[in-house]
């Protein structure tokens, strides 16, 4: 899943100039104030800590005039006055350079139920839209049947953040769609409230 476990899910040591890091995990600086290296499981693990939701990004391929998208867990409001969200996106994700250009996106809030729906967007290749049910925002691209909320947004710009790219984007509609529980993200699983 996108923005995922760079920031999700994981177990390891931190080492610094004088060693390993102390059992309790606390990150350790180096003489000139730099934080020493972090091992990539160790991170996943502690960050999995914070529940996140669930969102598919979608729009429509302008080279085939057909539907994608992506899903993700690094969502957030930016700003009320303009409205603006941002999600981030892998560096290796193979969908975002085909939906980055397309004009307006639609960022689906997923329902609990829409396990199926997150697993088929996180999919390289195929078609991420087979039995997918959809209507079009008023720009066009796919809102989710079954989705608790849609944004459709425009790209305003992209930040590269390490192996991700952070996009922030300015929001043009969005609505309620459905009631119901979010799809949770949490300790690299899905779920719901108990």
């Amino acid at each position: 899943m996108h923005g995922s476990p760079s920031g999700h899910s994981a177990n390891g040591s931190a080492s610094g100039a004088a060693g390993t890091a102390p059992a309790d995990g606390a990150i350790t600086a180096a003489p000139d104030g730099a934080v020493t290296d972090i091992d990539g499981a160790r991170f996943r693990s502690v960050l999995g800590r914070f529940a996140t939701g669930v969102v598919a990004i979608t729009g429509i391929e302008d080279a085939t005039g057909r539907p994608t998208g992506l899903a993700a867990n690094s969502f957030t409001s930016v700003s009320l006055d303009p409205p603006l969200v941002a999600f981030c996106v892998a560096h290796t994700s193979t969908t975002w350079p085909r939906l980055r250009d397309v004009g307006r996106l639609c960022i689906n809030i997923l329902s609990e139920p829409q396990l199926e729906v997150c697993k088929r967007l996180a999919l390289k290749g195929g078609d991420k839209f087979a039995d997918i049910t959809w209507t079009g925002s008023p720009g066009g691209s796919p809102v989710i049947e079954g989705a608790l909320a849609w944004i459709e947004v425009s790209v305003e710009n992209e930040h590269v953040a390490g192996d991700h790219v952070i996009v922030v984007a300015r929001v043009h509609h969005l609505d309620k769609h459905h009631e119901g529980e979010p799809l949770l993200f949490y300790k690299g699983a899905y779920g719901s409230f108990a």
